[in-house]
């Protein structure tokens, strides 16, 4: 089974909860990963940041490939950089499962796509929200994701906003009518309150960060966003 083909499996799971790392305790990145597994979650999201395309830097390869030394848990990786093709080869090599990259930061969204799935990845596409859905729709055809964001990329904890829940909306019916398969994810402000909306919009899979680990039982968090995103 490639890279890909563990992220497809789970195409069917939802709703899907994944922690984003990015708050973490990095100082202790094997205990939180395990402590994650106990509380049923399926896969990881991880949010590389360049400094260039987001105000904000993170971590690279290097955490990706510890992560998948320690875990079987599939990785997604959120790529908010620059011309992110640059580096689709190394992080396919350090472990990732899924790759998403921003058509803000891609001056080629359908050649890099397709390099992705060349690697044998599944390819994932982002938009923030000030972007016009127009923008990726020539692309559906190459994404096995896409990624709603209610946020402007670059930081966690930012307030939520809505129109991540309209394009969800948008992107069912343009899925249904060209039949394609992609899974809709929402990233950004994540929590009991905001993930109902948009699962009964049409989103699968969420990101939650703050919801998650800065909460006092993992488990008991992701609990409580599932029950509320079915409710």
């Amino acid at each position: 089974m490639n890279a890909r083909e563990k992220i497809l499996q789970l195409q069917s799971v939802s709703p899907l909860v994944l922690p984003s790392l990015l708050l973490c305790d990095f100082g202790d990145l094997r205990s939180e990963v395990e402590l994650l597994g106990k509380a049923g979650i399926q896969a990881l999201h991880l949010d590389v940041m360049d400094g260039l395309f987001v105000p904000n830097m993170t971590y690279g390869m290097p955490i990706v490939e510890g992560l998948a030394r320690h875990t079987e848990l599939p990785l997604d990786v959120h790529l908010m950089i620059q011309e992110p093709s640059r580096y689709l080869e190394q992080f396919g090599a350090a472990g990732a499962n899924l790759i998403t990259v921003h058509v803000e930061a891609c001056s080629d969204l359908s050649a890099t796509l397709k390099q992705i799935r060349d690697l044998g990845i599944a390819s994932g596409v982002a938009l923030n929200p000030d972007t016009e859905l127009d923008a990726i729709l020539p692309c559906l055809e190459l994404c096995d994701l896409v990624l709603c964001m209610s946020v402007n990329a670059g930081f966690g904890g930012q307030k939520f906003n809505p129109v991540a829940i309209e394009k969800v909306k948008q992107l069912v019916e343009i899925r249904e009518r060209r039949q394609l398969h992609f899974v809709l994810e929402v990233d950004g402000g994540i929590n009991v309150e905001t993930i109902g909306a948009c699962y009964a919009a049409g989103a699968t899979w969420f990101v939650a960060g703050s919801s998650i680990f800065k909460q006092e039982c993992y488990q008991q968090a992701v609990t409580d966003l599932t029950a509320a995103a079915i409710a």
